[in-house]
């Protein structure tokens, strides 16, 4: 045991061999021994994305949340990624029992950028964590790997830490491309950063054709992909890299779903969309039983 986004097609989820994941890299042993799983501490997140509505349907929604969470939970870290103009209200609602986090940050620090909000703003008021590369952003507002790895640069030399999100869209998922889809987005997108700074990085792994459309990869499909990302961080990087990252699983994680993806090896945690907006069912993932 563990202690520790453009339209999608629908897809009727098939097993997939192990070969659709790897890319053209050396595969490492995964690392097998308890006392290295214990290392990496859990970590239960969510994305409320463009919700709730209201500033006071948001600091009900972090308090219901704070509330969830007891000496009896998992030893765990949880963030909630809101939206900026929440960030301060769902702060002051959480009780300091989880980090709140923005969706996204902007890779310039000050200028002539209308609507961004700069890595120096966030740190300024207390936020610790910043999503970068979400498929939604990277689809819906064209993000490139070289704008995604600006943010994750920029999080990273503030003092501050970065979840990266990465994974393949339906059409790379139908031609086995999953691992060297991944691979290219973790070699471009931690381009420049140093092993030091790794320690301040998790990685979300989102297939694309889950995030809202209900189908999770099965917990096997996913553990297969998070091995193969952390030869690609060992690689990059080195084996204690590799074995220390958090890697978490995101697309459509539910309460039916958390206990067999979170007793997977190299499942660290998970990236939580809608369920994170109802609190009982949040809350059920927060105190998951693996």
């Amino acid at each position: 045991m563990k202690f520790v986004t453009s339209a999608v097609a629908a897809l009727s989820l098939a097993t997939c061999t192990t070969s659709a994941f790897l890319p053209s890299l050396t595969q490492r042993n995964a690392p097998q021994t308890t006392e290295l799983f214990a290392s990496r501490k859990p970590f239960i997140s969510g994305n409320w994305k463009l919700n709730p509505q209201t500033r006071e349907e948001a600091i009900t929604l972090a308090t219901e949340i704070s509330e969830g969470i007891t000496s009896a939970s998992p030893e765990s870290d949880v963030a909630l990624f809101v939206p900026y103009v929440f960030i301060e209200s769902t702060m002051n609602a959480c009780d300091g029992k989880y980090f709140v986090g923005a969706e996204g940050v902007c890779p310039e620090m000050k200028g002539a950028f209308t609507g961004a909000v700069s890595a120096s703003m966030l740190n300024s008021i207390g936020v610790q964590w910043a999503l970068a590369g979400h498929s939604e952003r990277r689809v819906i507002f064209g993000e490139s790997d070289e704008y995604i790895n600006g943010q994750v640069l920029k999080l990273l030399d503030m003092g501050m830490s970065c979840m990266l999100c990465i994974g393949e869209s339906l059409a790379e998922y139908e031609q086995n491309l999953v691992g060297s889809v991944c691979a290219v987005q973790l070699k471009k997108d931690l381009a420049g950063v140093s092993k030091e700074q790794m320690s301040r990085v998790a990685i979300a792994y989102e297939p694309v054709w889950a995030i809202g459309t209900g189908k999770v990869a099965t917990p096997e499909t996913a553990q297969n992909v998070h091995k193969t990302c952390r030869a690609v961080l060992a690689e990059m990087f080195d084996d204690d890299v590799a074995d220390s990252t958090r890697i978490l699983y995101g697309g459509s994680v539910t309460p039916d779903s958390i206990d067999e993806l979170m007793a997977q090896e190299d499942i660290d945690g998970v990236l939580v969309g809608g369920a994170s907006l109802d609190s009982t069912k949040f809350n059920r993932i927060i105190n998951f039983q693996a």
